[in-house]
């Protein structure tokens, strides 16, 4: 409960809903819906103060990194290789962060969370081109197929989530029953709009 609870106020301190529980954020028992965008503490009904443009950029920088659960380190390597590339280096960034397969088996809604999609692929559980990859981090590629072990697929936890039919798997991906392919790269409508991604790459510039 206690863990459940945290996640809870990381939502709080980015006044927005990050999907760190998964289904459960869905709950109307959500303190982000009970509560509305109030900061965690004592003084977070007073935290109408206006932020400054730093505090703006961090606030976005945060609320990346705690949105697709990446390190500091993680985050700036990422935008190290964006800014290396020919295209707008907000959107490269978040298409890298995108490609990662613990988001990629998330979209795909082999998991109810991302945090749940890095805990079967660090026990092995997730295939990609049938063959058992570890890293969370990996950048899915092109034609890229990707599925879960058969002992993941009887797990009680995954069997319940996969019964669910209404998952909305975005352009970018495909999937047929259990297998999901990559098809296409995300653009940046299907990418998370509440992060802007121009203040990340102020922060990271100054």
């Amino acid at each position: 409960m206690a863990r459940i609870m945290k996640k809870c106020r990381l939502c709080r301190r980015e006044r927005t809903k990050l999907f760190l529980k998964g289904e459960r954020c869905f709950s109307p028992k959500c303190p982000l819906e009970r509560r509305g965008a109030v900061p965690p503490g004592v003084h977070g009904i007073r935290s109408g103060v206006r932020l400054s443009t730093y505090g703006r950029q961090l606030r976005e920088k945060q609320k990346a990194k705690r949105l697709y659960g990446v390190s500091e380190r993680q985050l700036k390597n990422y935008f190290q290789k964006a800014i290396k590339e020919k295209g707008a280096t907000g959107e490269l960034l978040l298409r890298a962060l995108e490609r990662r397969l613990d988001n990629v088996v998330y979209r795909l809604g082999l998991a109810p969370s991302r945090a749940t999609a890095r805990q079967l692929i660090v026990h092995g559980h997730v295939l990609v081109n049938n063959q058992k990859l570890t890293i969370p981090s990996y950048q899915v590629r092109l034609k890229d197929q990707v599925s879960l072990s058969e002992k993941a697929l009887k797990m009680d936890k995954i069997q319940a989530w996969l019964a669910k039919k209404d998952w909305p798997v975005p352009s970018w991906l495909e999937r047929q029953g259990q297998i999901g392919r990559v098809v296409a790269w995300p653009e940046r409508k299907e990418m998370p709009q509440e992060i802007d991604e121009h203040l990340i790459v102020e922060f990271y510039s100054r």
